[in-house]
């Protein structure tokens, strides 16, 4: 162990340098950090859909989408929801349809491959909502099958026991446009027209469109959406035009003025999808803004072109500031100076939709994109702090009123059940994910175990303070979420790795000695699953089989969350795991590439637990600049 011990000592400061030198090489000139941040096909899919729908498509390279599609085909004919999947059924459906949006005939043997694929899992009657609804947008899927949303819903009182704020920020504001649509089901005129009678396993003359029963209690929202139905059909649907007059109304409020609506694609096709429906002109500024919007969101290539669901500099330009000064950059160097300039520069000071629930909290927080004023999150919010509190700034005054705004903001979002969430305050009605709409499983944002841990860990890193009770009420709601092995879920990141590192950096800083047992207890369940190769790695399969928890290849990006858990446990404990540390941080050296950056073909961000997951491409840079950075400071 000592030989090992020395050559690693002896490479880590070349890691480190190199790995540094590779982030400030790509820092933007403004002062952010951002890269890709990479999702299945559907929302390119839904894009080339979007502009067929308003007639932009020839305005954009979609002709380039062709390729990017081909390219992301598995051998099996499917495309997946992230690498190695085997395949998905939505997915493989949505990016056959742009397929043949973009001219793609069905004997294509591409097409012939995923045809295939898709009918041994049942065809288009086996895929979600969302996937039916785009199908039904241009006549490949009837209405009838679609769950449908009254209008009414949109004039539902802040106090009444449901309305759109009782929705998580990312349903309500695609929800919201999406009563719009519903209730006006239009079938667009496209061209090329299609239809996708060849992916209707049993047969399109023997389809039926009706949503599945569950053969439970749930079945009640599918006689309920009968009723609704029923309405619609004798056009007694009450309020409907004053719900989509709101619904309009709510729309065109909470675009931002570079066109984004939520931050986030589904909202912003969504919305774009409603203004259609309203009979909007291609030219009306408001779509203008939005399309752009949208274009905003595209890489092109020489010969591709696809669309992230959203953007990351704020997340990723707070993590680089960390990844720098922890690995020992110093805290007022131009670079780390620039971007903290550039953070202060995105607080939002502006009040959104978190305040409905929220009377008494202030603004003061940060959102993850470039522009989303109504939408600011409590885990971006925690990062920034910490990023900012690592900094020297000239105007060290002007910092930490900042920081100070943040707190107060943070402080006044912390639910009834002690923890926090990420966009709002208790909104936690379970019973929304039952509803034949939520099949996403995605309709509300409670409070989870890695954005409460963040919250502690900024409160113990940066010495600040809530009020002592709250506090506790967060601790105590952490290790209630600690699971019998050890382990914490990670709402955010794949999975229990990432809740696991985040808990545990968290209960070093503010529960030490009260909770040592837990915090040995975390760091043992990290141990046990360390790879034979010294990495960690773990699966998006764990989401739904809990048998792999910390489970699966090695990446960089989970590999240095574990080494960043097990050093914060060390450090509150005494006890540090050293072999496996060791094990771990030769791994990253090994690992690294010459140009200092490292490469991982794995999702390890979350967007919808089972659903929908995501790869921030710089979350294999700057987490393991954090682990080496950490560890020098530690042992080298």
């Amino acid at each position: 162990m000592q030989t090992q011990d020395r050559v690693t000592a002896s490479k880590l400061p070349d890691a480190i340098a190199a790995s540094q030198n590779y982030l400030l090489s790509i820092q933007n000139p403004q002062g952010y950090w951002w890269a890709e941040l990479e999702s299945n096909v559907t929302i390119t899919a839904e894009v080339v859909l979007l502009h067929k729908i308003w007639g932009t498509d020839k305005s954009r390279p979609l002709e380039k989408v062709e390729a990017y599609l081909r390219s992301q085909q598995r051998e099996h004919g499917g495309w997946e929801l992230f690498y190695d999947d085997g395949g998905e059924l939505s997915t493989s459906v949505e990016a056959y349809m742009a397929l043949r949006l973009l001219g793609v005939p069905p004997t294509d043997s591409a097409m012939l491959k995923a045809r295939k694929f898709i009918l041994e899992r049942g065809g288009i009657s086996r895929t979600r909502v969302f996937t039916k609804l785009h199908l039904a947008l241009i006549g490949c899927y009837s209405w009838q099958g679609i769950p449908s949303l009254p209008p009414w819903v949109m004039l539902l009182p802040e106090n009444f026991f449901f309305n759109i704020y009782e929705m998580s920020s990312w349903a309500r504001s695609s929800t919201v446009p999406l009563l719009i649509v519903c209730d006006r089901k239009p079938v667009f005129a496209i061209d090329p027209a299609i239809n996708l009678n060849e992916l209707y396993a049993e047969g399109i003359e023997q389809v039926k469109y009706e949503l599945p029963r569950s053969g439970n209690w749930t079945d009640i929202f599918l006689t309920l959406d009968s009723g609704f139905k029923l309405a619609e059909n004798l056009n007694l649907v009450p309020f409907r035009t004053e719900g989509i007059k709101a619904a309009e109304k709510w729309i065109l409020e909470r675009q931002e003025a570079t066109g984004d609506w939520g931050g986030i694609i589904p909202a912003m096709l969504n919305s774009l999808l409603a203004l259609r429906c309203l009979d909007y002109d291609a030219a009306d500024p408001i779509v203008e803004r939005g399309l752009q919007a949208v274009d905003n969101f595209a890489i092109e290539t020489a010969d591709t072109y696809r669309v992230q669901p959203c953007v990351s500099p704020v997340w990723d330009t707070a993590w680089a500031i960390r990844a720098l000064v922890d690995s020992g950059l110093a805290p007022d160097h131009p670079a780390v100076v620039r971007s903290a300039e550039w953070l202060l520069n995105k607080q939002i000071l502006d009040y959104g939709d978190w305040a409905v629930k929220n009377r008494q909290g202030k603004p003061g927080a940060w959102a993850f994109e470039f522009d989303n004023r109504f939408y600011p999150d409590v885990d971006d919010t925690a990062v920034v702090v910490m990023a900012l509190n690592q900094v020297k700034l000239p105007n060290q005054k002007l910092k930490h009123q900042a920081m100070r705004r943040a707190v107060e903001w943070v402080a006044s979002m912390q639910c009834k059940a002690g923890g926090w969430a990420a966009f709002d305050l208790d909104n936690d009605q379970d019973w929304l994910n039952l509803i034949p709409y939520g099949d996403l499983k995605a309709m509300i944002d409670p409070n989870t175990a890695d954005v409460t841990a963040r919250v502690l860990e900024m409160l113990g890193s940066c010495h600040l303070s809530i009020d002592r009770y709250n506090q506790q009420r967060a601790i105590q709601y952490l290790l209630n979420e600690q699971e019998p092995e050890g382990c914490w879920f990670g709402r955010w990141g794949v999975n229990y790795i990432y809740g696991t590192s985040g808990a545990l950096a968290a209960l070093s800083l503010v529960a030490p000695q009260t909770h040592r047992y837990n915090i040995e207890q975390g760091a043992a369940w990290l141990i046990s699953c360390q790879n034979s190769d010294g990495g960690w790695g773990e699966t998006c399969r764990s989401y739904d089989d809990p048998r792999l928890k910390g489970k699966g290849r090695s990446t960089a990006s989970q590999t240095a969350w574990a080494l960043i858990g097990l050093m914060a446990a060390g450090r509150a404990t005494g006890n540090f795991a050293k072999p496996a540390i060791e094990r771990g941080i030769d791994y990253l050296l090994v690992t690294q590439l010459p140009n200092g950056s490292w490469d991982e073909a794995d999702f390890t961000g979350t967007g919808f637990p089972s659903h929908f997951y995501l790869k921030y491409h710089l979350y294999q840079q700057y987490f393991p600049l954090i682990a080496l950075g950490q560890y020098q400071k530690l042992f080298a």
